[in-house]
């Protein structure tokens, strides 16, 4: 049993390690801190061939892997951690299932825009009474004509700001048998984008709300019965979430270890503090155990879809340590750590976050518990 990249895995991540340094790690801290969507660093990172990573190339992708996805989602947060979302959104998430499952003809007027760093896909998934029992939404869709007219509204949707398209999750009908999705270009007539709201991990996003907006019926996307499809490609999503979550983690670590190396206190670096290193060893376990959980979901991929066990055990050991050693980073540089002028403080948002978002880590735990004893457990009330 080998442990390391294959010697291919490897020189990928070197290359996007090289480019990411001499391109993105300049104006990192400035980028973090805008609200801006960094659209010229998004078409750069589509120059270079970092969106759609392990998209088929009959498809305008690269024909790489999940595996690929992941490296490259980590090499890049290792220098600017607001990059990494960009790659995220191109490999990983709505746009995965939008290529998984959209005709031909929604491809060629979607996709390379997606492509090229030129547009954004968003998800339209949470409402305000279903969020993690997303089986409970409202939203619906009925046909009319040659349309399908949806009424109801999503929140939480990120990118939702941005976004040329979006990729709704709609009731046809009743039960888990009748969710599907449409996917509503904005500037629909009923769609309205509300006003952004701020979230604590620096993002806004804005509630998305349907009156009697009329779609032509060429944008289904997946028809009634079509939930189990979507949410097999949402199971994937959280080995973005995973990687982005274990990256900032370790940029944190990286950033704490060199404090520690020459910060001094009561005349010797912090290093040398037994404390310390007692808090610089558990934060390397943390790193390492969750890489593997990540890498043994990634590589499950290599052949078709990882399970949904792998990923939640990556999503959660990723989250929590992304989340735990960001927070004690923190702790060790003090001052430096907790104010913007680092990208520490800037980590230990977003990795609070992604707790949450993806399948909250409460959720990841019932999934685990169910894979355990090979038998499902209902939520809810009898």
């Amino acid at each position: 049993m080998n442990f390391e990249l294959s010697e291919e895995h490897q020189s990928f991540a070197d290359s996007v390690q090289r480019f990411a340094k001499d391109h993105l790690a300049e104006g990192a801290l400035a980028r973090a801190h805008s609200e801006q969507y960094p659209w010229e660093t998004a078409k750069l990172l589509a120059k270079q061939g970092l969106l759609g990573i392990a998209f088929p190339e009959a498809d305008g992708g690269q024909g790489g892997t999940l595996m690929h996805a992941v490296l490259a989602i980590q090499q890049v947060a290792l220098a600017c951690p607001k990059s990494a979302d960009i790659v995220q959104a191109g490999n990983f998430g709505p746009i995965r299932t939008f290529v998984e499952y959209a005709t031909a003809e929604q491809k060629e007027r979607f996709l390379p825009g997606m492509l090229a760093g030129q547009k954004l896909i968003s998800l339209g998934m949470s409402e305000p009474d279903a969020g993690s029992a997303v089986t409970d939404l409202k939203t619906s869709a009925h046909e009319d004509g040659d349309s399908y007219v949806i009424n109801g509204s999503k929140v939480f949707s990120t990118h939702s700001s941005d976004a040329e398209v979006y990729l709704v999750y709609v009731r046809f009908g009743p039960g888990v048998g009748g969710i599907g999705s449409i996917l509503v270009e904005r500037g629909t007539p009923g769609l309205i984008v509300g006003e952004p709201s701020s979230f604590m991990n620096g993002e806004r996003w804005s509630q998305l709300y349907f009156d009697n907006c009329r779609v032509p019926k060429r944008n289904l996307l997946l028809g009634a019965g079509g939930f189990k499809k979507q949410i097999s490609g949402f199971n994937v999503e959280r080995l973005g979430n995973a990687s982005r979550a274990l990256a900032l983690g370790r940029y944190c670590f990286n950033q704490a270890r060199e404090h520690a190396k020459i910060r001094t206190q009561f005349g010797k670096p912090l290093s040398e503090f037994q404390g310390l290193q007692w808090k610089f060893a558990d934060m390397a376990m943390k790193l390492e155990q969750a890489q593997l959980m990540l890498y043994r979901a990634a590589m499950e991929g290599e052949t078709g879809l990882p399970s949904a066990q792998s990923t939640a055990m990556a999503k959660l050991a990723c989250n929590m340590a992304g989340w735990e050693v960001s927070n004690e980073a923190m702790q060790v540089m003090g001052g430096l750590g907790f104010s913007q002028e680092s990208l520490v403080e800037y980590c230990v948002r977003r990795t609070r976050g992604w707790m949450i978002a993806g399948g909250s880590i409460e959720m990841l735990k019932n999934r685990i518990a169910e894979g355990v004893f090979e038998r499902t457990f209902s939520q809810r009330a009898s």
